[in-house]
Formats: C-alpha cells, sequence, structure tokens
C-alpha cells in the first residue's frame, strides 16, 4: 500500500472540497450583492436560478483546472528536492487561486459585455431579476462557453507558475 499516495489524494479531495465551498460561497455573496439585492432563490425565479447556475459552472470550470496545480505544488513538496515549505504552499496556492478568481471574474464581465452588444438595449440584469428564462440561458450558456474555451489557457498559465527544478524539462 502507498501511504503517501493515500495522503496526498485525501489532501487533495479536503482540499478541493474546502476551496470549492469557500468560493462558491463568495462568488454567490458578491453576486447577490453587487447584481441582484432583492432577489433570492425563494422567490421562484427562474432565471435568476438558471444564471446563478450557469456563473457556478463556469467557477467550477476554472476551479477543475486549479486544483490540480495546487496538488502538485504538494506534491513537490512532499518529494523533498524541492524547498517548498508551509508558507510556499499557501502563497503558490493563494497565487493560483486568485488567478482563478480575476479570470472568472473577466470571463464574467466579458459575456455582459459581449451580451450587452449583441442585444443592444437589453439590461439582461433586469430582465433576470422579472424572471426572463430566455435571457438567463443564452447569457449562461455564452458564459459556459467562453469558460470551456479559455480554461485550458488558464490552466497552462497556472502551471507555467508551478517552481518546477531547472531540470525538468518536459514541458519544452
Amino acid at each position: 500500500m502507498q501511504t503517501k499516495l493515500i495522503y496526498l489524494a485525501l489532501i487533495e479531495i479536503s482540499l478541493a472540497i474546502v476551496v470549492s465551498i469557500l468560493i462558491f460561497f463568495i462568488s454567490y455573496k458578491i453576486l447577490n450583492k453587487l447584481f441582484f439585492k432583492n432577489t433570492t432563490l425563494r422567490q421562484n425565479n427562474m432565471a435568476f436560478t438558471i444564471f446563478t447556475s450557469g456563473i457556478i459552472f463556469s467557477i467550477g470550470l476554472i476551479l477543475s483546472e486549479i486544483i490540480p496545480s495546487i496538488t502538485n505544488i504538494i506534491r513537490l513538496s512532499m518529494t523533498g528536492q524541492h524547498n517548498i515549505n508551509l508558507g510556499n504552499l499557501i502563497q503558490y496556492s493563494s497565487l493560483y487561486l486568485l488567478i482563478g478568481f480575476v479570470f472568472a471574474v473577466l470571463i464574467n464581465t466579458a459575456v455582459f459585455l459581449l451580451f450587452s452588444i449583441l442585444t443592444k438595449g437589453v439590461n439582461e440584469f433586469k430582465d433576470i431579476q422579472e424572471n426572463n428564462i430566455p435571457t438567463a440561458i443564452l447569457v449562461s450558456s455564452i458564459l459556459i462557453s467562453i469558460t470551456l474555451i479559455s480554461k485550458s489557457s488558464i490552466s497552462l498559465l497556472i502551471s507555467a507558475l508551478i517552481p518546477y527544478s531547472e531540470n525538468a524539462t518536459f514541458l519544452l
């Protein structure tokens, strides 16, 4: 039995669950405070639920690209060949999560701008507050599509920041 691998898997599972819950909670609170102050899931607003689900799915796709990079840092620290301590782990993990959060905000902003350009005179936030389901589906679909297209690039950027040793040239 490979106990080191089991511990690493348990750390990765725990990290994924804790980070995901924390990021989703913060994202939902920011979304509610900035755009939908008077709208909740309890108001039977299907458009708001669809829109919120699209954003959460988009964030989940981005997080799915970030967690493996954090796990790679943990693996590097466990090998002992790299000088990575707990402080470095926290710094790298925070940097990766910050990059993911910034890109999630950029993607969401780009989608809102794109939707506004495509549909002049339509206020998507007002439409979603008024339970306009087609608007919510269209905005969410664009958001998820752009996230799917850009998530590999985000992953590449983050993996480029992993401090591999100089003789690890398998990426070149």
